[in-house]
C-alpha cells in the first residue's frame, strides 16, 4: 500500500513536470506562428521571455528525467526484469532520449541565435532551417511522449515500430508546414519593406530636384 501511495506521488509530479513543458512549448509555438503571420520586419520576439522558456523546459525535463527513473524503478522492483520488454515503455524512453538531446541542441545554438536575432526570418537559411527542425522535433517529442505516457492500451499490443510509426511523420510534417509558413512570410515581409521604402525613395527624389541649381 505505501508503494502504491509513493508511486503515485511521484506519477502527479511526472504529470506536472510533463504539463508545465507542453504548456510553455505550445505557448512559445503559437507566439512565432503569430509572428509569422504577421511578417512584421520590425516584430521581434520577447527576449526575456526566452531565456525564461529555456530554463523552465529544462528544468521541467530534468524533473521528467527523476521521477519517470523513479516510477521505472518501483515498477521493474515489483514486475522484474520483463517490465522493460513493453514496446511501449521502450518507445517512452526513446523518445524522452531524443527530445533530451533535441533540447540541448535547442538551448546551446538555436535560442542563442534566435534572442540575438529577434525573429526566425532574420536568421541564415541554414540557422532557419535548423531552428525550424529542432522545434518540429521538440513539440512532436513533447506529445507523444504524452500520448505514450497515457496510453495504457499500448501496453504489450504492439510492436516498437508500430508504436513510432506515426512519429517521424509527425515531424516530418511539422517541419515542411513550418517551412512553407516562414518562406511565405518572408516573401510578405520583404514586399512589405519595398512598398514602405518606394514612398521615401520617390520623395527623396524629388526633394533632390526641387532643390538642384538652376544650370
Amino acid at each position: 500500500m505505501e508503494i502504491e501511495f509513493a508511486r503515485m506521488g511521484i506519477v502527479y509530479l511526472h504529470l506536472i513536470a510533463c504539463c508545465v513543458a507542453i504548456g510553455l512549448v505550445l505557448t512559445s509555438d503559437i507566439a512565432m506562428v503569430k509572428q509569422l503571420f504577421k511578417a512584421d520586419p520590425a516584430d521581434r520576439l520577447d527576449s526575456k521571455h526566452l531565456s525564461e522558456l529555456q530554463t523552465t523546459v529544462s528544468r521541467a525535463l530534468i524533473a521528467l528525467w527523476i521521477t519517470g527513473v523513479a516510477i521505472i524503478s518501483l515498477d521493474a522492483s515489483i514486475k522484474g526484469w520483463g517490465y522493460f520488454a513493453n514496446p511501449k515503455l521502450q518507445s517512452k524512453i526513446a523518445i524522452v532520449t531524443l527530445l533530451t538531446v533535441n533540447g540541448f541542441a535547442l538551448h546551446k545554438y538555436v535560442l542563442p541565435l534566435m534572442q540575438k536575432a529577434g525573429s526566425l526570418l532574420k536568421l541564415s537559411f541554414n540557422q532557419r532551417m535548423l531552428a525550424i527542425f529542432t522545434g518540429a522535433v521538440s513539440g512532436v517529442s513533447w506529445f507523444y511522449a504524452a500520448m505514450l505516457g497515457i496510453g495504457r492500451p499500448l501496453n504489450w499490443k504492439y510492436s516498437l515500430l508500430e508504436i513510432l510509426a506515426a512519429y517521424p511523420v509527425l515531424i516530418v510534417g511539422g517541419f515542411v508546414s513550418m517551412a512553407l509558413l516562414t518562406a511565405w512570410s518572408q516573401r510578405k515581409s520583404s514586399a512589405t519593406c519595398r512598398r514602405s521604402s518606394t514612398p521615401t525613395t520617390r520623395a527623396s527624389a524629388a526633394q533632390r530636384s526641387t532643390t538642384a541649381p538652376a544650370t
